[in-house]
């Protein structure tokens, strides 16, 4: 039987082994931080009847610029944003990976700081791209210094930031966002996958957009909306980012099927986020509870919560498993 080191892949992937997390079936899963609840029943049986009148023309290929969708993406999002400065694809990785096709690539460099999302460097891998990370500060918060530093010393073409920050749940403040901003010429990334459970602090990076044609933000609805198996990222840039987008796109990429149940659930926006409230509930306390077991969690504006303080994290996982969570 072949084996993938049989295979003439690239030298780059030799070795490597594809991105997973455990997908088991248990009563409190928390482990790809999804939203818990399921979503409404009037709100399903809305999806299926768009799902159910959409497979009529299936036989056409699907609006391959959907501006149906980037519209009420932009009305969600407010901010007098225009049809035109959204775009969308089968969730936000997706849109990372365009990102990183459009800017990115051979002798092109992206920065991180660590940790953050595990996929981003994944990302950089399949396109290409030298992925270089810089340190945070204490309890992993990021200040305007160190990203001028870091984008000194690194001169990359991407910077990535994620906020809040994917794991550790750190928020970021507008003053890093224009620090990154002013101190390159590249694109900087803000990606705000779980800002629907921010405490609201500040205002969304998409506040910083006017005038910023290099500043993407990246959202998706797997998150807030309870969306995760429908697969639907989406960006808001500068109509010349999103035209870069296009560039590099699968023709037709997105589904007929996800256009459809898209708009539906932005249509029921307000149902499906209802349900963050109780999770930023439920997210203080256990920052709570946790220092109160002895614990140190770390301030969170995710729906996860990340602390320290445990001796052996995989036995704690075993255990957690072995009830169910």
């Amino acid at each position: 039987m072949t084996e993938l080191s049989d295979l003439p892949i690239r030298d780059s992937l030799k070795g490597r082994t594809p991105y997973g997390a455990p997908q088991l079936q248990v009563p409190i899963a928390l482990n790809v931080n999804e939203n818990s609840h399921r979503i409404p029943e009037d709100v399903a049986v809305d999806v299926v009847s768009r799902l159910a009148a959409a497979v009529i023309n299936i036989n056409r290929y699907p609006d391959r610029e959907f501006m149906t969708l980037r519209g009420k993406l932009a009305s969600y999002l407010g901010f007098d944003l225009t049809p035109e400065q959204l775009w969308a694809a089968n969730g936000s990785n997706e849109i990372i990976q365009q990102i990183f096709q459009a800017f990115g690539g051979p002798g092109r460099k992206a920065l991180g700081f660590k940790p953050t999302y595990s996929m981003y460097s994944l990302i950089a891998l399949g396109a290409d791209t030298e992925y270089v990370e810089a340190e945070r500060a204490d309890r992993y918060e990021l200040t305007p210094d160190i990203i001028r530093n870091a984008i000194a010393a690194n001169q990359p073409n991407i910077v990535m930031l994620c906020s809040p920050n994917n794991p550790t749940g750190t928020p970021l403040s507008l003053s890093c966002i224009e620090a990154a901003y002013e101190a390159t010429d590249g694109i900087v990334v803000v990606d705000e996958a779980y800002a629907e459970f921010s405490h609201g602090q500040e205002p969304s990076a998409i506040s910083l957009l006017p005038n910023r044609p290099r500043l993407l933000i990246s959202r998706t609805m797997s998150k807030a909306f309870a969306f995760a198996g429908a697969r639907l990222g989406y960006l808001a840039a500068d109509p010349a980012v999103v035209d870069a987008m296009r560039l590099v796109r699968l023709p037709y990429h997105l589904s007929a099927f996800t256009q459809a149940a898209a708009e539906a659930a932005l249509d029921h926006s307000a149902e499906l986020l209802a349900t963050v409230a109780d999770i930023q509930v439920q997210r203080d306390r256990l920052l709570i509870e946790l220092e109160a077991l002895g614990y140190d969690p770390y301030r969170s504006d995710a729906n996860f919560v990340l602390f320290a303080g445990v001796d052996d994290p995989n036995t704690m996982f075993e255990a957690l498993l072995a009830r169910g969570i």
